[in-house]
């Protein structure tokens, strides 16, 4: 549905992407990590058409998105800070995006009104902010978008909310098809969610991985010897961090499990465990393999 080919996008002396190149399936959740400053903010705007890149090709559906109305119709952007008239209250703003959206479904505003359970008389304003980040998907969830581009969406949001939210996102995603790209610095949320992970750095795509898969090429290890650990044990491994906890060593490594494996049972353990690794953990030791590792800052 969405192929991005090579894209870049400069701000004066800026370059917020360098050759950026990204295909995210229809019915899928691709989500899109990365450090501060590494252009997804950037790129969510050039899908949402907001902004226009400098070079290379972007197509939904193999048609450009820029100044394209029948797919920003199709669309739905959720920025980090949400905007909403300031003195419309939320039957106002649904009223204005219901003349808009051709795809706005009523009877869903109405429906959903009953998950978010705020008065629809309020005014958007007079609202916390995660209250207002709820009216934005109450909103949105309602113009049964085809694609939903989604900046830091569950921010603010109380834990009873963040799970509503997700299975409606789920569940749209199941039955609608719907195609959604999510930023996120909440990488247990993305972890719940995501079919698909782009890890973004310096506006270049370094890593593009079905999640699975990327958990697959990525291993947590413990490993202890009765003796001294042999010399040769980390020769021809790719090791991304090691960690010494007494006599045993916490290793994460990338290659293929079964060769890592019957490496490290050739030395004959005392102990050899597989940890489980978490999709933060494996962003924190990609980005340190990339020279964006963890460092003390106190001397």
């Amino acid at each position: 549905m969405i192929e991005i080919e090579r894209i870049g996008k400069r701000f004066q002396e800026t370059v917020a992407l360098r050759e950026v190149s990204l295909s995210v399936r229809q019915g899928s959740i691709y989500g899109l990590v990365g450090s501060n400053g590494a252009g997804k903010t950037t790129l969510l705007k050039i899908l949402a058409g907001i902004y226009k890149a400098d070079s290379g090709a972007l197509t939904i559906d193999s048609q450009p998105v820029f100044e394209n109305y029948s797919i920003k119709g199709r669309t739905v952007f959720i920025p980090d800070a949400p905007y909403h008239f300031p003195n419309f209250t939320i039957k106002d703003m649904a009223h204005f995006y219901a003349r808009i959206y051709p795809r706005w479904n009523q009877a869903r505003f109405e429906k959903l009104e009953e998950v978010f359970n705020i008065e629809v008389k309020r005014r958007i304003r007079t609202l916390s902010k995660g209250m207002q980040r709820q009216v934005s998907f109450w909103l949105s969830l309602t113009l049964t978008p085809d694609l939903m581009i989604l900046d830091e969406p569950l921010d603010g949001l109380d834990p009873v909310m963040r799970k509503k939210v997700k299975n409606l996102i789920i569940q749209d995603v199941a039955e609608r098809k719907m195609t959604v790209i999510i930023s996120s610095h909440n990488l247990r949320d993305m972890e719940d969610i995501c079919d698909y992970i782009g890890i973004l750095h310096q506006g270049e795509m370094l890593i593009q991985k079905d999640l699975d898969d990327l958990k697959s090429d990525v291993h947590k290890i413990q490993i202890a010897f009765s003796s001294d650990s042999p010399p040769a044990l980390l020769q021809d491994l790719q090791v991304l961090y090691q960690e010494k906890r007494g006599s045993v060593l916490i290793l994460i490594v990338r290659g293929p499990f079964s060769e890592i494996m019957s490496r490290m049972q050739s030395y004959r353990p005392a102990v050899l465990d597989i940890l489980p690794l978490t999709l933060e953990e494996i962003f924190i030791y990609e980005m340190g393999d990339r020279g964006y590792e963890i460092k003390n800052v106190l001397y």
